[in-house]
């Protein structure tokens, strides 16, 4: 008996015996929705109230036998063969199976199925046709038992779970839009936020109390709304900007969620036959319902071929039904389970896992010439030992080998072992410059597009590590067909596991010529990038909490003036009035001590401070997305860099080489081109015709072209260059491709590391160009002849690790003419490469007396090192090494120990030293000199980079982050055992030079650290000059930038480019993006945005140190203002017996603070102290500014001392020289009071601007254009007398000159240092 068709794990149990045993069956109710309750009814009488009918599935009915069959109940058997049609007619089973989605209830099933349990016999999930039937697909069943539907079922899941992705099906509504979202609120969270975090800030509370005061008659001095509008107006500037902010961020977040992208809509077009056959079928089977137990002339058989007919025609051919199309929609419309086209330098738009992957262009594809017999073909290749075996059982890869072809119109950029290979670009994922190499599985790679369909992607949770992938696809294969009976097939699904190497994840970038067909599994929040960015915060300056301190000192220094002025009064008071509310209503009226538009004028300025860096000309392209913390770009004290994108460039460029007795570089790179030409241009023979002889290591050293007058030295040094760029040449992992652009075909290079690409490159450029490599062959052309010169078979590859930290390649060169191959100067002619970090090869290479010295030369010039040899071997030596390795390469334990072992033992000793190369990392424009400027402003500079240490070393020399004279330590890989005493040697020598060391260290080692010894830790290293951290996790990066934050209370700005920058720079007090080349997610979520790193130092010394002096002085003169009025109406309060009586009311009281005086305190913010050239000539005026001298305990008692001062003598003078209780007195008061303000600020400015003279003048005529209006306040006969006049005059003077006759003798004693730089 056939099996049931299996659509899960090869383990799977049999068919439930109770109710349906499949889900390609018939549903009465979807047929016939009216009739199924009479026929349930029907079959409940005919059988007694027993379950007589049997649910037949229609897929049975095809495969012409029951399923069921031997496991029907006894007294239901049907003699006359019937039982089809009553059986179909007495469906009373409410439970469906579907075998398409197996488990799938089960979210949180394991991965491996070698030990799932049977499936549970009460779970069942219906089909998705309209037939009731279940294509023989994988999708998943749309309802599940109790009649729960599947979004129900869904939404009561967690999302930790494990999930079945079913390729061209949407999936359940648990998983989150792939959208990019950077916004701090939304609609609901917008009011109660803002409105917590400006009333956390002190005054704002104290100010919402005084306007609720207002309501109690009692406390009630002026006008309501003299108290609730100015708090009203605060709010509404601090909540618009904030609201404005946000939907800025959402505007821009919604223009990269706009970006397009192909997906593949694979639609079942056998629906629409299928419904036309669930028309019929219902008119035939109500035909058949009225025919009692007639036979119907409307044949089962013929059902069936109707229905095969309806679907396609060809059950055998799982794409026949499938339609494809490619449809354009945006990122954010991207859904788990949908198929995404990529092509070359396209962000990836979320986690995928790669199906197929094949050449953009396959113009590349050379057929390798056929090779004559050697002794080395008679032995079988070696196995690669970095290549795992796919775990899918043989038989079924042998029975599908029909049904896995390619498409025909795919070139695959795979080998004949048909795994397709892409690169992608991680640097803006995990900081790494390295391109990785990605795969599709091979039972994915060999599909059809429309075959996809038939696929499971089993994936894990979502998960932060960007390291790691647990997962598995699965394959359905097709069932078989004979003539006449098309069967089930016996096997079980085939099944392939999934790692981290057939993934991409979200924002990395496709680095091939290839066209990749990937399925989405993780969307949006569920990203790897989305898991390990931390959320936006609301970030307040440090400006901002210095001065809620300060507020609260005027409060308390409010609260005792009051309390002191009722005891003098005495306890009793005034009859009807207790001394309570004596003291609430002192309190009311002193309010203005703390000045309520002391928010609306450091909130107007940040907006001021963000337009004038956004016009900048010489930081043109910055953006600034939070607006409001400008000012703590003048207080930054360190600064966390990334490397890739930020400080470099992220392009390699060979610089320099050195052969042991000479070093080439820019210029004299000539004479290598001339070395390479006389043996790899040389007897080439004019006629097109003609092969060029192919050259070997052998006879690079026999040079016709060397005359008589040719020196030996100079033949030697020849031979080895021409050696050295071979090498070059060959040994690498880097694969040659052909794009056309603008009708011209240019050739790229794809690799791993830039550095290869970089060496391939320097080689072309000297005359040796790769045009051809693939797993076992690889083929030079020479520049100048455009002929083949070299081509070698690649025994063996060992490729870089971070451990080995070399490379190596084993090859066999080929002689003769191009048309003539054969294995060079007989079978002998096999060569060892490898090159690798002078730390490691200086032990393999030959004795030498030069190597340490050279490599040592170019680190201090901030080139990466490479030292390249290579050795011969004979045929016996190379099959003894393969016998060897390939033993090692079966061992069960140990097995990488085991094949580096056999490799150091028969290859890697007493190599021929070729050389040395220097590559350098091209930086950023003017990072030399910015990062100098940074640092003597007194910034301490980090570098966070998920890079190798070798190249975040390099880097720091050459960026000059780390000068000659520092020593630099590193701390990596500390081992378990021994871990807690490295560290602690490690910080007693951090703790003995502290200003002369910086630290180099892994992201383990800083893990270690920061778990066991975090405190000791974080005490050195923000002591250093210099620390740099590589190998590290956007998590660790954010957890520094806390860290250093809450132990030091010092503000930390973090920069960087890259996706995995955005939880440093939201973790930071400023975050500043760069705009990357790959993305702008960096730019996106920070709060300054700039478009190259030397842009920071301007914004940092200029903008920043005069935003921060800027805010520092408004704030002192706002806060004088308020307190010089307070002081006013203390005085007053005195002279009226202590009574709480107000000295200016109502609109007097809003104008001081408004039209009179705001406008000239106001264009504070445009003062400077310095200019531009001055303030980057000497950037330790910068550094001051980390002191906040600025605004300090001592220049606020100074303001405090100079406001009672003044005060004092305005109403003191003004009740001595006109009687105090007429308004003759305010009138004096009141303008004295204005006169000073607006003296007082032109005393304060350094740099007038035209503004400040118009705001100073328009200031003054506004006030005496408006005193015919306040004849409610003033007597208006007296203002226009000669007694007012020199009245005013003379308290103006008394006022004013004591503070500025100071203020100049101050500065002529002690000069700040603005002045001496200005010479001053």
């Amino acid at each position: 008996m056939s099996r049931r068709l299996q659509y899960h794990q090869p383990n799977a149990p049999d068919s439930p015996t109770n109710g349906s045993e499949s889900d390609i069956e018939f549903d009465m109710e979807e047929l016939d929705p009216v009739t199924a309750t009479d026929r349930r009814e029907l079959s409940s009488r005919k059988s007694g109230g027993r379950d007589t009918g049997r649910q037949i599935p229609l897929k049975n009915l095809r495969f012409g036998r029951l399923r069921g069959y031997g496991r029907r109940r006894k007294g239901h058997q049907d003699p006359d063969g019937n039982e089809d049609a009553e059986a179909l007619l007495h469906d009373d089973s409410d439970q469906r199976y579907s075998a398409g989605s197996f488990n799938t209830a089960k979210d949180n099933a394991p991965l491996l199925h070698a030990d799932v349990s049977p499936i549970d016999k009460s779970q069942s999930a219906g089909g998705d046709s309209p037939l009731g039937l279940q294509m023989p697909t994988l999708r998943s069943g749309d309802t599940y038992q109790d009649g729960i539907s599947r979004q129900q079922a869904a939404s009561s899941r967690s999302n930790d779970a494990s999930r079945h992705i079913t390729i061209g099906k949407y999936p359940p509504p648990q998983f989150p839009p792939n959208t990019i979202s950077n916004a701090k609120y939304t609609a609901w969270s917008f009011l109660p936020r803002t409105l917590y975090n400006e009333f956390s800030f002190f005054f704002n509370m104290y100010f919402l109390l005084v306007a609720l005061s207002q309501i109690i008659p009692p406390l009630r001095i002026g006008y309501l709304s003299t108290y609730i509008a100015p708090l009203a107006f605060v709010l509404a500037i601090t909540l618009g900007k904030e609201a404005l902010d946000d939907i800025a961020r959402r505007k821009r977040d919604a223009e990269a969620n706009k970006e397009e992208y192909t997906i593949l809509r694979l639609q079942d077009e056998t629906r629409i036959g299928a419904s036309k056959v669930s028309q019929r079928g219902k008119k035939r089977l109500r035909s058949r319902k009225w025919n009692g137990n007639k036979s119907s002339k409307y044949s089962r058989l013929e059902a069936i071929k109707e229905e095969e007919v309806a679907v396609g025609g060809d059950v055998s051919n799982p794409a026949s039904g499938i339609g494809l199309d490619e449809v354009q929609i945006k990122s954010r419309d991207l859904k788990v389970g949908d198929v995404v086209k990529l092509s070359k330098n396209q962000r990836v738009p979320a986690d995928l896992v790669i199906l197929k992957s094949y050449a953009t262009d396959s113009s590349m594809t050379l057929a390798s010439p056929p090779i004559r017999a050697s002794k080395l073909e008679g032995s079988a290749p070696l196995v690669d030992a970095d290549e795992e075996p796919l775990i899918v059982n043989a038989t079924d890869v042998e029975t599908d080998s029909q049904q896995l072809k390619p498409a025909d119109d795919a070139n695959p950029s795979a080998d004949g072992d048909g795994v397709g290979e892409t690169f992608i670009r991680t640097d803006q994922l995990d900081g790494e410059t390295d391109w990785k190499l990605r795969l599709a599985s091979p039972l994915t790679q060999a599909l059809k597009p429309r075959e996809f369909t038939r696929l499971r992607i089993v994936a894990g949770k979502p998960d932060r590590k960007v390291n790691e992938f647990l997962g598995t696809v699965e394959y359905i294969p097709l069932p078989k067909k004979t003539p006449n009976i098309v069967e089930a097939s016996d096997k079980a699904v085939i099944s392939s596991p999934l790692t981290i190497d057939n993934t991409a994840w979200a924002n990395t970038v496709l680095a091939s010529n290839a066209t990749v067909l990937a399925v989405i599994i993780y969307t949006g929040a569920q990203t790897r990038q989305a898991l390990s960015t931390s959320p936006s915060r609301s970030k307040a300056g440090l400006l901002e909490y210095e001065i809620n301190n300060l507020t609260k000192i005027l409060c308390a220094l409010t609260l005792t003036l009051s309390i002191v002025l009722v005891a003098v009064r005495g306890i009793e008071g005034r009859p009807g009035q207790e001394w309570y509310v004596a003291v609430a209503r002192f309190l009311i009226l002193f309010s203005t001590i703390v000045p309520i538009s002391l928010r609306v004028n450091l909130d107007m300025g940040k907006t001021v401070y963000a337009r004038l860096i956004e016009r900048d000309q010489g930081i043109q392209g910055t953006v600034v997305r939070t607006s409001t913390i400008p000012e703590e770009l003048g207080r930054i004290e360190y600064l966390l860099s990334d490397k890739t994108g930020t400080l470099t460039q992220n392009e390699m460029d060979l610089k320099k080489i050195h052969v042991g007795t000479v070093a080439y570089a820019n210029e004299a790179m000539d004479e290598v081109r001339s070395y390479v030409r006389q043996v790899f241009s040389a007897n080439v023979s004019s006629d097109a015709t003609q092969s060029a002889p192919l050259i070997t290591p052998s006879s690079t050293h026999h040079s016709a072209s060397g005359g008589a007058s040719t020196t030996r030295s100079r033949r030697e040094i020849g031979s080895r260059v021409r050696g050295l760029v071979m090498a070059l040449a060959l040994c690498h992992n880097v694969t040659p491709s052909t794009e056309t652009v603008e009708g011209q075909s240019t050739t790229t290079y794809q690799a791993s590391s830039p550095d290869e690409i970089a060496i391939v490159r320097w080689a072309e450029s000297v005359g040796l160009r790769l045009l051809h490599r693939d797993r076992h062959t690889i083929t030079l052309q020479s520049v100048d002849s455009s002929r083949i010169v070299v081509r070698v078979k690649i025994l063996e590859v060992f490729p870089f690790t971070s451990v080995g930290k070399r490379m190596g390649i084993i090859l066999q060169f080929f002689h003769g003419e191009e048309s003539t191959l054969s294995t060079a100067n007989g079978p002998d002619e096999i060569w060892f490469y490898q090159k690798g970090a002078d730390t490691v090869m200086g032990s393999i290479v030959a004795a030498n007396d030069w190597l340490d010295e050279e490599t040592a030369n170019m680190a201090r010039e901030g080139l990466r090192t490479l030292v390249v040899g290579r050795r011969r071997l004979s045929t016996q030596q190379y099959e003894e090494f393969a016998s060897r390795y390939k033993q090692a390469s079966l061992s069960l334990q140990s097995r990488d120990s085991n094949m580096a072992q056999v490799v150091k033992d028969h290859l890697e000793h007493s190599l021929e030293l070729l050389g040395v190369t220097g590559v350098e990392d091209k930086l950023q424009r003017d990072v030399k000199p910015s990062l100098e400027l940074l640092r003597n402003a007194g910034v301490k500079i980090w570098m966070l980079t998920g890079d190798k240490v070798e190249t975040a070393r390099c880097v720091a020399v050459s960026a000059k982050l780390v000068s000659r004279t520092q020593y630099i330590h590193t701390i990596t890989q500390l081992s378990t055992s021994t871990a807690s005493s490295a560290a602690i040697d490690a910080l007693s020598l951090l703790r003995s030079k502290p200003d002369s060391t910086a630290l180099l260290i892994d992201g383990d080692s800083l893990s270690h650290f920061l778990s066991y010894h975090r405190h000791e830790f974080i005490i050195l290293a923000v002591q250093l000059p210099a620390v740099i951290a590589c190998r590290c996790s956007p998590t660790q990066k954010a957890e520094i930038a806390y860290l250093i934050r809450h132990f030091t209370k010092k503000r930390v700005a973090c920069i960087g480019d890259g996706g995995n920058d955005v939880s440093m720079i939201q973790a930071a007090d400023v975050g500043v993006g760069i705009v990357g080349k790959e993305g702008r997610q960096a730019s996106l979520a920070a709060d300054f945005s700039i478009t190259s790193f030397h842009h920071l130092t301007k914004l940092l010394v200029w903008h920043g140190r005069n935003s921060y002096k800027r805010s520092a002085k408004l704030a002192q003169f706002v806060i004088h203002r308020g307190l010089i009025i307070s002081v006013c109406q203390t005085f007053y309060s005195i002279a009226t017996e202590l009574q709480p009586h107000a000295l200016y009311r109502d609109w007097l009281l809003v104008g001081y603070a408004t039209i009179y005086t705001m406008a000239p305190v106001f264009s504070l913010v445009l003062d400077k102290d310095v200019d531009e050239g001055l303030a980057n000539l000497y950037p330790e005026l910068y550094k001051e500014l980390t002191t906040g001298k600025s605004l300090s305990y001592r220049t606020f008692f100074v303001w405090v001392a100079v406001s009672i001062y003044q005060g004092g003598i305005i109403q003191g003078c003004s009740q001595l020289l006109v009687d105090r209780d007429s308004d003759r007195m305010v009138s004096v008061s009141f303008t004295v009071l204005v006169i000073n303000e607006l003296i007082m600020v032109a005393f304060e400015i350094v740099t007038w601007h035209w503004i400040m003279y118009v705001s100073i003048l328009g200031t003054a005529m506004i006030y005496v254009g408006s005193i015919p209006f306040l004849g409610g306040y003033f007597d208006l006969g007296y203002v226009w007398s000669w007694a007012f006049a020199w009245r005013v005059a003379a308290i103006s003077a008394l006022s004013l000159i004591p503070p500025y006759s100071i203020k100049i003798l101050t500065r002529t004693l002690k000069p700040p240092n603005y002045r001496k730089v200005q010479g001053l």
